[in-house]
């Protein structure tokens, strides 16, 4: 069977991963992000002749993570920045199209991993578009301005270690990109947000070519989890983005935000772990490779220092940058102010978000009431805030507090406050809280913990790749459970309902649960503790 798709770039042959559905998958979307390129706005992607295999997932972003299921990143993958796609077939009428953009702290992660699979959700009438963008601090590392006889000093100006190669504005889809490179008000200054305009450079791509897959460009809905919720929200907000989806959901969005000042900072760390420079050239000269392994000694120093400041207890360098072009103000200002009030948006996050993190080694072990109390104080929060979660677990181990607290403080409470900022801007956004703790045939305790919900919204429960996240074997109720996550994604997507009322005012009485149904009302665990953090200014600029 000939599954050949005609992109603006090219031809490219897919495969049937089931009878009903063709995927094509690694189609660049954008130019390799290195070279002269380096540090800058995504270019536009060279055609191609012939017919492109797109039987295989592209290379993954710099990144020094291995993740069960997934590619890892080797130094020389460059050509990073592609996308997947999944199409039930046949097709007749134009479909709802779905864009995924997955999590990993702005620093690990790709859509090859197995939980992104997009079949299950193309079999309800979806068109699937999973995507890697740029990643660490190629993708949202801060690079300081130089002499405007230096390092890009005008639109088609690039130094890198390896090149001298100017690269050519004169199309109209160069200019495209070049406005990109240049919204930062310093125009000496490579852009901050790479990341985010590389997930900009990703929807433009689906305007332009999911037409050729039996998709709608003018009903996009744009999908992520974790870090990539947060760039969701982002997105949402961000002026070169207006117009390019019309809905979005965000699954735990991560609450930190970074000030340039942070920024620049965290860039000078970097640079004197790798041994380079903080300016363009400096950072210029030092490999990919050098750059993730001098962020990983970074954080490696914040978790063995307790006396780090907020940083310590679980250590991430990166986060969307505030202040420039790209990204003036914070998601949670710009929809309360009606930035977005076209856009529909579906929220949800777990109750039991950080104890996956615990799990898994990434945060610090607390094991004091003194150790709980210096976090607040790291943190800026209230004590009344610590009081708050100590007096709602009366016996619970300290290690419990600490994780309900830190999981309501990233990614809890946040969620919440873009729903009723979303609202307050006069936009429409339903609110949902994953609170699945039995699991399995024999039904044994599990963790409502940061990731588990995805496998169950992408309907990929029987990938045993899977099976820590979703605490073991699925049993009936947990497919149950799928099916009706998989149809309020649909649902959403399709026509901007999920099956349940949008937030009006407090979202506390309007978030719908997801559970299975032998679980009891009276096991449920609430949402955060709403009243005490009415003093916590969000978001977190924590660096």
């Amino acid at each position: 069977m000939d599954d050949v798709f005609e992109t603006t770039n090219g031809a490219v042959r897919g495969f049937r991963p089931a009878e009903d559905v063709v995927a094509a998958l690694g189609i660049p979307y954008a130019a390799p992000p290195f070279g002269a390129a380096r540090f800058r706005a995504p270019r536009p992607a060279t055609p191609w002749r012939g017919v492109r295999d797109g039987t295989a997932f592209g290379p993954v972003a710099p990144q020094s993570a291995e993740l069960p299921g997934a590619p890892s990143w080797r130094p020389g993958d460059e050509d990073v920045l592609t996308v997947n796609v999944w199409t039930p077939t046949p097709a007749t009428d134009p479909l709802p199209v779905l864009v995924w953009i997955h999590g990993g702290a702005y620093t690990f992660g790709s859509s090859a991993q197995p939980d992104f699979d997009g079949t299950a959700l193309a079999r309800t009438g979806l068109v699937v578009v999973t995507l890697n963008y740029r990643l660490g601090f190629e993708g949202f590392g801060h690079v300081p301005a130089a002499p405007r006889s230096g390092f890009g000093s005008g639109p088609v100006a690039h130094v890198s270690a390896d090149s001298d190669a100017h690269v050519s504005a004169d199309s109209e889809a160069d200019a495209v990109f070049e406005a990109d490179a240049d919204a930062e008000s310093d125009a000496a200054a490579p852009p901050d947000n790479r990341g985010l305009l590389d997930l900009v450079a990703a929807l433009r791509w689906v305007r332009d070519d999911i037409g050729a897959f039996g998709g709608d460009p003018g009903n996009v809905t744009l999908a992520g989890q974790s870090s990539g919720a947060t760039a969701v929200a982002c997105l949402m907000v961000m002026e070169q983005a207006r117009g390019l989806f019309r809905r979005a959901i965000a699954h735990s969005p991560a609450s930190p935000f970074h000030t340039r000042e942070i920024a620049a900072s965290t860039t000078r760390e970097i640079a004197a772990a790798a041994g380079c420079e903080a300016t363009p050239a400096g950072l210029a000269s030092a490999t990919p490779q050098a750059l993730v392994a001098a962020s990983d000694q970074v954080v490696d120093a914040y978790r063995h220092d307790p006396s780090s400041g907020s940083r310590h207890y679980d250590p991430s360098l990166f986060a969307p940058v505030l202040g420039g072009a790209t990204l003036p103000v914070d998601p949670l200002t710009a929809l309360a102010a009606g930035a977005a009030r076209d856009v529909d948006l579906l929220l949800c996050h777990t109750t039991e978000e950080y104890w996956l993190l615990d799990a898994v080694g990434s945060c610090a072990k607390l094991t004091t009431h003194a150790r709980i109390d210096r976090f607040a104080e790291d943190f800026g929060l209230a004590g009344d805030v610590v009081e708050g979660y100590r007096s709602a677990r009366p016996g619970a181990p300290v290690r419990d507090v600490h994780l309900a607290l830190f999981g309501d403080l990233l990614f809890g409470e946040f969620t919440h406050r873009l729903a009723e900022a979303h609202a307050a801007g006069g936009g429409r956004a339903h609110l949902s809280v994953f609170d699945r703790r039995r699991g399995g045939a024999d039904r044994t305790p599990v963790r409502a913990w940061h990731c588990a919900d995805i496998p169950f919204a992408f309907g990929n429960l029987d990938d045993d790749r899977l099976s820590f996240l979703i605490g073991g074997a699925p049993g009936p109720e947990d497919h149950e459970l799928a099916h009706r996550l998989v149809r309020a994604w649909s649902g959403f997507a399709a026509t901007g309902d999920p099956g349940w009322a949008p937030v009006a005012g407090t979202t506390t009485r309007t978030a719908h649960v997801w559970t299975t149904a032998d679980q009891p009302a009276a096991d449920r665990h609430p949402a955060p503790d709403r009243a005490l953090w009415a003093t916590t200014d969000f978001p977190v600029l924590h660096p």
